[in-house]
């Protein structure tokens, strides 16, 4: 098969991390990129070369006429609720949401198909109204069939326990027959968290001061006191991690014990002095490797933005084995549908149903 057979789109592209899943394929080429955070930008142009900034609210339908053909459609959409005032919950009733736009783009080009990643939420967000819509728009307004699976990093090759769910479609054929897919087989998952950490000793910044560690275990004790969780854990070094998440516990969910500090000296502002008992947040590259980048991708951007944009970002393992699943079932579809071309004969009823398959 022909390298860069297929060409992509990245919206919502974040850090690019949907993008290098299908990239790693060396089948699928991407063509045009959109993402409106500047610090998201400024690291997707260091490791792709290339300045996404668009606002895809703010494409017109007539330049989407100009727009280049593509084959692929990629986009890890903002959940958000829709309003349905008695209509039947199709395109007309995601108006005022960013999958709107999805779905403009997705009506005037006809891509052959499409990926779409949401969080797990989606599934019952506004009572499930919402992720019915979505289907609802693709299928019977735009002409898709349409697959949904709540998919987990951790099976397939990442130990970090994150569940989200992805939607995939194919363009129906010319008569409307339905494409079927399957979602990729889950692998043993051979990974630990010792797996992921760093090499080399961390600095100092990443270890937590005694006075904060000691108000999280107050905090824990009085939660476990009323019987409710807290998000405060230190993980064993067998263990996988909680999904990171961006903000709120995101980093206290996920603490190390890591002995090979020498410098406890403070390179931060913080109160009281460095832990003893060498409890530590993970480090941005340690975020990175849950989510299944390489420690190729370059980080220009500080912790803070670091830790928001992996937290934000997909777990590239997942995106690429479900792009190589969409990749071959492009590949058979356009094999059998050339097959009959040149014949030039009219699709019996089983063919058709070679074909779906």
């Amino acid at each position: 098969m022909k390298k860069n057979k297929y060409k992509s789109i990245d919206l919502f592209a974040g850090i690019g991390g949907i993008r290098l899943g299908f990239e790693q394929t060396k089948r699928v080429k991407n063509i045009f990129s959109a993402e409106i955070d500047k610090y998201a930008c400024e690291t997707y142009n260091e490791n792709f070369g290339e300045d996404p900034f668009c606002d895809v609210t703010k494409i017109t339908d007539e330049e989407l006429k100009n727009f280049p053909d593509f084959d692929i459609l990629l986009a890890g959409f903002p959940c958000q609720a829709f309003s349905i005032a008695g209509r039947r919950g199709g395109f007309e009733d995601t108006r005022g949401t960013l999958f709107f736009d999805v779905a403009r783009i997705i009506k005037a080009k006809k891509p052959k198909a499409f990926l779409l990643e949401n969080v797990k939420g989606l599934t019952n967000h506004d009572k499930g109204k919402t992720l019915r819509t979505i289907i609802n728009t693709l299928e019977n307004d735009l002409g898709y069939s349409v697959h949904a699976q709540l998919l987990n990093a951790k099976d397939y090759g990442v130990p970090q326990k994150r569940e989200r769910i992805y939607i995939v479609g194919f363009k129906k054929g010319e008569d409307g027959e339905e494409i079927d897919f399957e979602f990729p087989a889950p692998i043993k998952l051979k990974k630990k968290i010792k797996d992921i950490m760093e090499e080399e000793e961390v600095s100092s910044k990443y270890y937590l001061s005694d006075t904060y560690l000691n108000t999280l275990k107050k905090h824990k004790t009085r939660h476990e006191e009323k019987g409710n969780g807290f998000g405060y854990a230190v993980l064993k070094h067998t263990d996988i991690a909680n999904t990171i998440v961006v903000g709120g516990m995101g980093k206290e969910r996920n603490l190390l014990i890591d002995k090979r500090l020498t410098d406890f000296t403070p390179k931060t502002n913080i109160k009281g002095e460095i832990n003893k008992e060498y409890i530590r947040k993970m480090t941005p590259r340690e975020w990175a490797r849950l989510q299944g980048f390489p420690d190729s991708f370059k980080i220009p951007v500080s912790d803070a933005q670091a830790y928001k944009q992996f937290g934000n970002s997909v777990s590239v393992p997942v995106i690429h084995a479900i792009a190589k699943a969409i990749i071959e079932k492009l590949d058979n579809l356009e094999k059998h549908n050339s097959k009959y071309e040149k014949k030039n004969i009219p699709l019996s009823k089983t063919d058709k149903e070679k074909i779906a398959v």
